[in-house]
């Protein structure tokens, strides 16, 4: 009588414990997408961040590819690539095309070290770290941009062997 006691005792905290946790994810149902706020996921421009999704990921979208770039590695490990400054979301699905999870990626400014330098219209940055450096950030002047970046891609070639 009381193994048939304890059993039953089991079950009735199984059943409470499933409907507790039925509960807590909003009364959705297993296996199917649950309908809460998006989480938001911040990098900075031209900086990578891991996240980790659900290892049933097969097909991941991002809503506006100029704002980041994604790249699924195995297990559910993305690579998300900041861009362009700006706002999208990213939704993972799986072999079904069912939805796993939905985050917002908020793509920033480097934060630290840079300096930006605002004569009227034109505008130029640098990286000081220590010693300031130009370094061409979104947002900046299309004369300085292009001469900044053409010296640093004249420089990249001559490294490899070009020019």
């Amino acid at each position: 009588m009381d193994e048939r006691n304890a059993s039953s005792r089991n079950a009735d905290r199984a059943a409470g414990l499933l409907l507790a946790a039925f509960i807590l994810c909003g009364g959705v149902a297993p296996g199917r997408a649950q309908e809460q706020p998006p989480t938001v996921v911040a990098v900075t421009v031209d900086n990578a961040k891991v996240i980790r999704l659900p290892e049933s990921t097969q097909t991941v979208i991002v809503g506006n590819p100029i704002i980041a770039d994604v790249s699924l590695q195995k297990n559910g490990v993305l690579i998300l690539t900041g861009k362009s400054f700006g706002s999208t979301n990213l939704i993972a699905l799986d072999r079904g095309g069912n939805m796993l999870a939905e985050s917002t990626i908020r793509v920033q400014a480097p934060q630290a070290a840079v300096v930006t330098v605002q004569r009227g219209l034109e505008r130029e940055s640098y990286s000081c770290t220590p010693n300031c450096q130009p370094s061409v950030q979104l947002g900046d002047s299309s004369r300085y941009f292009g001469e900044v970046s053409g010296q640093a891609e004249s420089r990249r070639a001559m490294a490899v062997g070009g020019k």
